[in-house]
């Protein structure tokens, strides 16, 4: 690992904590993890943000008045709006996505609910989503955060990861053992 990356695994965590602490303190910690999903959700839409946001020769003034105008156009939280301005100030703003997902994975942690992934080969309906949501609440005692994903790559089947434990049913899985047993064959 470079000291790069563990310098800004170890930043973002910092600073999402610092923004968990406030928030928390402020009493409008809902508010922000709904900001933050929305900043979130802005970067995954835009390609041009997400390029801002990375691009180091952008000036702080410019910035600045882009994260004025979008924390006025979502009517985001004074503490967000300020915290998003004390990156830029710091020269952290390039950690944004990273310090946003440790936040939310913060927040998830302090209320108890464990992070499941589901990829499934056909696309599910949202009440098959709830359901096995809730069928994974009951046989693992503890609420889920479920993110859903459709792979049409799986071919069939399910994989899910919830924690360390992983059920993989795909056909993609089965016909790489098989593979596998025909090389070692």
């Amino acid at each position: 690992m470079s000291k790069d990356t563990g310098f800004s695994i170890t930043s973002a965590e910092r600073y999402s904590l610092a923004l968990y602490e406030l928030s928390n303190e402020s009493n409008v910690l809902t508010k922000m993890e709904e900001q933050c999903s929305s900043i979130l959700s802005l970067i995954n839409s835009s390609e041009d943000f997400k390029n801002l946001i990375k691009d180091p020769t952008t000036k702080r003034d410019d910035l600045l008045k882009i994260i004025t105008s979008i924390s006025e156009s979502y009517k985001f939280e004074t503490l967000f709006k300020n915290f998003l301005n004390f990156l830029i100030q710091k020269r952290r703003f390039f950690f944004l996505e990273r310090i946003l997902k440790s936040f939310i994975e913060i927040c998830s942690k302090k209320r108890g609910e464990l992070k499941a992934e589901l990829k499934s080969a056909i696309e599910l309906s949202n009440d098959e989503i709830i359901k096995i949501t809730e069928e994974l609440t009951k046989n693992f005692s503890s609420k889920i955060k479920l993110n859903y994903k459709y792979d049409k790559s799986l071919i069939g089947g399910l994989v899910l990861q919830v924690g360390s434990t992983m059920v993989d049913t795909s056909i993609k899985n089965k016909l790489q053992q098989i593979e596998n047993r025909m090389i070692e064959a």
